[in-house]
């Protein structure tokens, strides 16, 4: 799944772990998701959603 966290992420000067510390996973898993190799479970997509303050389509492309 293509998404738009590496840039928002990058916007906000934020570290990979510095998100998973907000989102309470592993920067792996922030990693994964990422590159597309994981897609989040539904709670989680709220989670980056509520994080960033978009809506789930602005940060995630089927």
């Amino acid at each position: 799944m293509k998404n738009r966290l590496k840039v928002l992420r990058a916007e906000r000067d934020w570290s990979q772990q510095d998100l998973a510390d907000a989102l309470e996973v592993s920067r792996q898993t922030i990693n994964s998701i990422e590159r597309g190799k994981y897609d989040p479970s539904l709670p989680l997509a709220f989670k980056f959603a509520e994080i960033f303050g978009l809506a789930i389509e602005e940060i995630f492309e089927p």
